[in-house]
């Protein structure tokens, strides 16, 4: 390499024509090997490194000589690059934006020099409120475009003018304003109050600052989530966020939910549930159950073996996202026309310890409110009395009578003393003499136990300037209320990424979880069912009497119930009829983020969402509904692959600012199912398909699909208030046909800070209004277009479907509109968020009964739409802000109206949505979706109940209206106090309006098992209040006496859903929580970070006319959940606990 220039001794003018002439002799040595800054590629790896060590790096690699001054020589200014093949061009910009220099070149030296203006370098540190350090922060100077970010370690260092002003700023932090300095300068940020630069994350996984969006969005964060330390993270929501409901059953330990969104869209119950995407993988909430498909009396009873949703670890989450409306969705396409969660799980980051926590705790089940169960009168019909007229009891003949303990009812003998012959269980039969009549007070609550849950997550992070990794492990065992039931679930997930250059980015994120249980209850009302039990358990019987579960002799043969055969022993269902289930679920992605240009990014992901389930079924000799047993083994499997592109632009023009993106997905989705059963076992106990007393019957099903789509996103702004956001989505399907499959979805978001824009009273700090239009889709599942042939149970054969396919299937089509306004006043401590919007949906996917004489069972049409129209409101408070002593507040408000403005045309008026007992769900032209109808009262003109000739409550000739089980509004109030290292958090929430008919409230009164049923005990005959029709046609007071037990018999008949239709309002302490973190100065020399104690409870009041246990309660029917009908409810328990966390 040529000799060196070390100085430009540029200050001595006597010496220009000596610099001159070396120049000269420089480019004619060089002449041979000149090369152009731009074509010469150059790779290094400098850090904190003089500008003199980087002019040294940079000729030992290249033929370039650098000509500088000893003021550039001197800087004590440091810097640090990498450069992977990049143009030393480019380079050298980098150096000039961090360094203040110039540099020109001749031939092949390069000159360098300071800008006009005096520089300066600053260095310096930004840390958090807790004194972290905090990587990715700006250091902007004030007025010019000369930046720089803070490493991994917050430190940061660049060359501004000696007067400059920094600005230094982070999403979520108070912007400061600090003077440049030569000396090492520390900036503590502190997080913003008004939170209105928040990043949020939408739609593909986008991030946005929430000042800018055009549409509504709430977002829950990981502490305010798991402050209750649900089973299920989805219940960590409940009362928080307005417009949205969580439907569940109330099944069992993992009790599936489904989410709903502003109100239901689609006359199909399946039809309405939101969209679930983790980490830019969507997740399929659909439920696939076992038993049977009907709540009541089916072959089986359901059982919930859980859905996609369910096992997602609380500890990984950092944040749900609600997207609400169809503007915030409409990237998604037909995926998320009602709505969408996006789940954000936690990724690592730079600490000041060892980067390991640690969660410890419990929590405990504890039932705490029961249906009003009446222990005064025992077994009997009430219509056997002795030979002195008065009511007796004797387990089976006796010298007292006939048998009067075959029956299910409970309009026997008061508890007054008596003795009678009763069952005896040291013989399994009638006593040898009578023994006192007493009641058994806790014959029903002594069955179940206290449920407890142990929850223990361990996770380690870290991270530097190039990248971070969290790494976590969890495990769950829960011993539900019921014996014998619960879980056990381990969860693992990674979430990593590098910075594998200036321009390349890798990651990954994945979240498996393995759930094992060896059972999980029966639900529904059915014989085989602990909910019937509870139902048909008598006051006079000691639950103790079941607990041998065999008769003696007998054992693996013939159950112990003595009392009926229509009702199961308790304890043969805990303990013998199981529901084993084995599972496993990897929800996960890998992507690159690539830096095409200083304005051209390029996403690339794939993502897979995989679910394998094994299930069985065993069914012991002597259950009612398999006399000589049964065996179900099923394989479920499931499998979503999504790969996407997404092209990112952005470029600010003076005043307005452009970001434009443009890309892709191609979504496949498999789902298999395998199902072998026999009936009748060969061995007792033995559950084994070779153990059938015939041929397994074996049932395949399975669906395929997929979809493709092109999106695009245009988001435009002008002088930081005034946005506008357009976005346009075709989505091809497989599930409809060749002429209808493509589809285009657009929206368009606006939204303009009017705070910015005009001069307003000085107590309003921001002031945004919001107007949204979107259109989505939702399309319908697989192999409903053509003809297709499904299993034969006959080998080498098939069989024609019952339903007639649709091919000329268009997709459900939901049209949306949106406005609303975000004010905040008195320096934040005031703020309100309203939305009001309307959604309506036609071109409905729904089935229909059709004429056996076609050959058709039924059918599948495109038709009807359905309205909805809403307010949501949410109020925020921070009523108390001292030193010591914080109090904070929000609540929320929301009221949807429903309704159903078109049905398809050649069905007859209405459509039944889903049935449980004798209760259906009918949408009708001018109603609800969720309109219950059934029979009812026969009424008079003025109201008053018709009663017949024998006295009785006359029977209707038609269905009727019974109510809508939607309420009519839903609110929750949060507040949260601090005073010290104390915090308290407490929620209530609940609703107003809407209806639920109970099934169990239905057999307990026909029953006689309730203390509202004593009225007539005493006399032994009621005359009902109400009516008689006369001939004439007019009415007059019913004076007929009837025996007691036959008008509760009439009265709450199961046909009769309006005598079991209960007041669906509630209000509930959802959760409270009290919290403790021990003082840093505590932890000084233990290794420990932070260590907090919690003490929690969730549900713990209720305050409903709700009969039962829970009025927030539905009918599982299958693999659908069908809100507002109880059907074999099970308790609902209030769960108190504590936990322990620690950073090392």
């Amino acid at each position: 390499m040529n000799t060196k220039l070390q100085f430009f001794f540029n200050k001595y003018i006597k010496m220009k024509n000596l610099y001159l002439m070396i120049l000269l002799i420089f480019s004619f040595n060089g002449f041979a090997s000149v090369q152009s800054v731009k074509d010469v590629q150059i790779s290094l790896n400098l850090k904190d490194a003089t500008i003199t060590e980087f002019f040294k790096a940079v000729e030992q690699k290249t033929t370039f000589t650098f000509v500088f001054d000893e003021k550039i020589s001197g800087t004590s200014q440091r810097i640090s690059i990498y450069a992977d093949k990049e143009s030393l061009d480019g380079v050298l910009t980098k150096i000039a934006a961090k360094t203040g220099l110039s540099f020109r070149k001749l031939n092949n030296t390069i000159t360098v020099t300071h800008n006009a203006r005096t520089q300066m370098n600053v260095r310096g540190k930004v840390l958090d409120e807790t004194g972290m350090p905090m990587p990715g922060v700006t250091i902007l100077e004030k007025g010019t475009k000369t930046s720089t970010m803070t490493d991994m370690e917050g430190n940061f260092s660049f060359a501004v003018s000696s007067s400059a002003v920094l600005v230094v700023s982070y999403m979520g932090y108070i912007s400061q304003e600090v003077n440049a300095s030569a000396s090492l300068i520390t900036i503590t940020l502190k997080p913003s109050t008004s939170e209105l630069n928040e990043v949020v994350v939408t739609a593909l996984g986008i991030k946005r600052e929430e000042k800018k969006l055009g549409f509504s969005q709430q977002t829950i964060k990981a502490d305010n989530l798991a402050q209750g330390r649900p089973n299920n993270w989805s219940s960590g929501l409940k009362g928080k966020v307005a417009g949205l409901s969580i439907i569940s059953t109330g099944s069992g330990p993992l009790n599936s939910q489904q989410i709903v969104l502003r109100g239901n869209r689609s006359l199909s119950p399946k039809g309405n549930y939101a969209l679930i995407v983790v980490d830019g993988v969507p997740v399929n909430a659909e439920m696939t159950t076992s038993g049977s498909t009907s709540a009541y009396m089916g072959e089986d009873s359901p059982i919930d073996y859980g859905n996609g949703i369910s096992d997602l670890n609380l500890d990984d989450i950092d944040a749900v996202t609600v997207l609400k409306g169809a503007g915030a969705t409409a990237l998604y396409g037909s995926r998320a026309a009602n709505g969408a969660l996006i789940i954000t799980t936690k990724s690592g980051k730079r600490n000041k310890g060892l980067g390991i926590s640690f969660n410890t705790g419990a929590t405990f089940d504890v039932i705490q409110r029961w249906p009003d169960y009446q222990y005064s009168y025992g077994q009997g019909t009430g219509n056997s009395p002795d030979a002195s007229g008065n009511q007796y009891y004797s387990y089976g003949n006796s010298a007292d009578g006939t048998s009067t303990s075959g029956t299910s009812s409970a309009w026997g003998p008061a508890f007054t003393g008596q003795n009678f012959y009763q069952y005896d269980p040291a013989v399994e039969g009638q006593s040898a003499q009578r023994l006192p009549w007493q009641s058994y007070r806790d014959n029903r609550k002594d069955f179940w136990r206290t449920g407890v849950t142990l929850n223990n997550n361990i996770s380690i992070q870290g991270g530097d300037s190039k990248g971070s990794m969290r790494l976590s492990l969890g495990n769950q065992k829960n011993e539900w209320i019921m014996p014998n039931t619960g879980f056990d679930r381990v969860t693992a997930a990674v979430n990593a990424n590098y910075q594998v250059s200036d321009k390349i980015k890798l990651g990954t994120t994945v979240n498996y979880n393995t759930r094992n249980s060896d059972n999980l209850p029966s639900t529904g009302y059915n014989n085989g069912s602990i909910a019937y039990f509870m139902i048909f358990q008598q006051p006079n019987i000691d639950l103790n009497w079941y607990r041998p579960i065999w008769e003696k002799g007998k054992e693996q043969i013939q159950q112990l119930h003595p009392f009926s055969s229509f009702i199961d022993n308790p304890y043969l269902i805990a303990y013998e009829a199981t529901n084993t289930l084995d599972s496993d679920q990897i929800v996960g992605n890998i992507f690159a983020n690539i830096t095409l240009s200083p304005n051209l990014d390029l996403m690339l992901r794939s993502s897979m969402n995989t679910y394998n389930q094994t299930r069985e079924q065993k069914r012991p000799y002597s259950i009612n509904r398999y006399a000589k047993g049964f065996y179900e083994r099923q394989d479920v499997f499931k499998q979503e692959i999504n790969s996407d592109f997404l092209l990112t632009y952005k470029k600010d023009f003076g005043k307005f600012s452009l970001t434009a993106s443009a890309g892709g997905n191609a979504m496949n989705y498999e789902y298999r199912r395998t199902e072998a059963e026999v009936t009748g076992l060969v061995v007792p106990g033995v559950y084994k398909l070779s153990n059938g007393s015939s041929a397994p019957i074996l049932t395949l099903g399975d669906a395929n699909k997929k979809m493709n789509s092109l999106y695009g996103l245009v988001s435009m702004s002008y002088r930081d208030m005034l946005f506008v956001d357009v976005t346009g989505r075709n989505d091809w399907t497989s599930t409809l046909p060749v002429e209808n499959n493509s589809f285009f979805y657009p929206s368009i978001n606006t939204s303009a800070v009017l705070s910015e824009m005009f001069s307003l009273p000085k107590t309003i700090d921001f002031l945004k209004y919001r107007l949204s239009f979107a259109q989505v889709g939702n399309d319908t599942e697989p192999y409903k277009t053509q003809k297709y042939y499904g299993q034969s149970a006959f080998p080498s054969s098939a069989q024609t479907l019952t339903v007639l396919y649709n091919d000329h299937f268009k997709p459900e089509i939901t049209t949306s509109f949106e406005t609303g306004f975000e004010i905040r006043m008195l320096k934040n401590r005031l703020t309100a968020d309203a939305t009001i919007y309307e959604s309506i949906t036609k071109n409905q996917i729904i089935d229909i009964p059709m004429d056996f004489s076609t050959g058709y069972s039924g059918a599948v049409l495109n038709g009807g739409k359905v309205r909805n129209r809403g307010i949501e409101l949410t109020l925020g408070g921070k009523i108390i802000e001292a030193k010591n002593f914080k109090w904070t507040s929000t609540l929320n408000w929301s009221r949807n109206w429903n309704k159903v403005m078109e049905l398809p045309e050649g069905i007859d008026g209405q459509q039944i949505i889903g049935t449980g007992g004798t209760a259906s769900i009918i949408a009708k032209v001018g109603g609800t979706t969720s309109a219950i109808y059934g029979f009812g009262f026969v009424r008079s003109p003025d109201g008053q109940i018709v009663y017949d000739n024998a006295g009785l409550p006359a029977y209707p000739e038609e269905i009727q209206y019974i109510g809508d089980a939607s309420p009519k509004w839903k609110a929750g109030l949060t507040n949260s106090f601090s005073i010290g290292n104390f915090t308290m958090n407490v929620t209530i929430d609940g609703q107003y309006g809407g209806i639920i008919y109970s099934q169990t409230h239905h057999k307990l009164s026909e029953q006689g098992k309730l203390n509202s049923n004593n009225m007539g005990r005493e006399t032994g005959f009621i005359i009902g209040e109400g009516v008689v029709q006369n001939a004439d046609g007019s009415y007059s007071p019913n004076t007929k006496q009837v025996k007691t037990a036959d008008w509760y018999g009439r009265y709450y008949r199961r046909a009769n859903i309006e005598s079991n239709s209960f007041d669906a309002s509630f209000g509930k302490l959802r959760e409270i929580s009290l919290q403790y973190n021990l003082p840093k100065r505590w932890l000084k020399n233990t290794g420990l970070q932070s260590l907090q104690f919690s003490l929690f409870g969730r549900d713990l009041a209720t305050v409903s006319d709700f009969p039962i246990y829970d009025p927030e309660t539905a009918a599982l029917n299958g693999d659908t959940i069908l809100p507002g009908i109880e059907m074999g409810q099970m308790p609902s328990p209030a769960t108190y606990g504590f936990n322990l966390s620690l950073t090392l």
